[in-house]
């Protein structure tokens, strides 16, 4: 439901909001000394990151009460006019959920779609068996982009309880960070993990999270937008190939691919 003349604001912003430390979109590491991020640097990027959350949620909730007024086929109607238990978002709430969804939803998936074109590239035999039979392989394709790709790095959680696993004791109030791109490539769990195999089978893959209260809410819309993306690309460009290194995000939270030459 977002207006389309707007969209390239959205999009900006979504970059800046993930792209805190890379010059190109937040600034901040660009005002760095001799390879040192300064405070200035830091600060400045921050600054950039909380205007352009400003910028969204005040978006989000001028759409909402235009949509409160008079709503529409669209996802914001869907969500000014849910009503659960006599309750309903407000429009600070429909502010804060609308940057989630456009940045978690937008910059991930895009992602995987980047890291698929040149996992598909640098690996021709893989690419022919997917166009042989795509409607029958690309289910198991787009998981397995997803495991290589493994858009989102890292995640913090708190521990709640104690645990002990590997034979490290984990205790209430511990802090632990969870490597997805290291679960991915676990030789534990996976048989030549660092191989691309679009007929890898089973494939439990944590780059949607693992399971539990966090599993990706989106993760059923990005399988189908990826799965679109690649039907369109090799229907109407079917020798689309990637070219070159991609230009890749300087991030600690985001496996982000900015730039990505092709030929076709």
């Amino acid at each position: 439901g977002i207006p389309e003349p707007v969209r390239p604001r959205v999009y900006a912003s979504t970059n800046i909001i993930l792209g805190l430390g890379d010059p190109e979109y937040s600034g901040g590491r660009g005002l760095a000394e001799d390879g040192v991020v300064t405070r200035s640097a830091a600060l400045y990027g921050l600054t950039k990151v909380m205007s352009a959350g400003y910028e969204l949620n005040h978006l989000a909730m001028k759409l909402a009460r235009k949509r409160r007024r008079d709503p529409g086929d669209d996802l914001v109607s869907a969500l000014v006019t849910a009503n659960v238990d006599g309750e309903s978002l407000t429009d600070q709430e429909i502010g804060s959920f609308f940057i989630l969804l456009v940045v978690a939803g937008n910059e991930t998936t895009r992602n995987a779609m980047s890291h698929g074109l040149k996992l598909l590239t640098d690996n021709p035999s893989q690419r022919e068996l997917l166009l042989e039979d795509f409607d029958g392989r690309i289910a198991g394709a787009v998981e397995e982009i997803v495991r290589m790709a493994t858009p989102v790095i890292q995640f913090r959680r708190t521990v709640t309880r104690e645990y002990e696993m590997n034979g490290q004791l984990y205790k209430p109030g511990d802090k632990v960070l969870l490597f997805y791109n290291s679960a991915n490539r676990d030789a534990s769990v996976f048989e030549n993990p660092d191989t691309f195999d679009i007929t890898r089978s089973p494939n439990p893959h944590v780059g949607f999270g693992g399971p539990g209260p966090h599993y990706c809410l989106g993760a059923n819309l990005a399988r189908r937008e990826i799965t679109v993306m690649f039907r369109e690309l090799f229907t109407r460009v079917p020798e689309i190939r990637s070219a070159g290194e991609p230009a890749r995000l300087f991030s600690n939270f985001i496996n982000g691919i900015k730039h990505l030459e092709f030929t076709y």
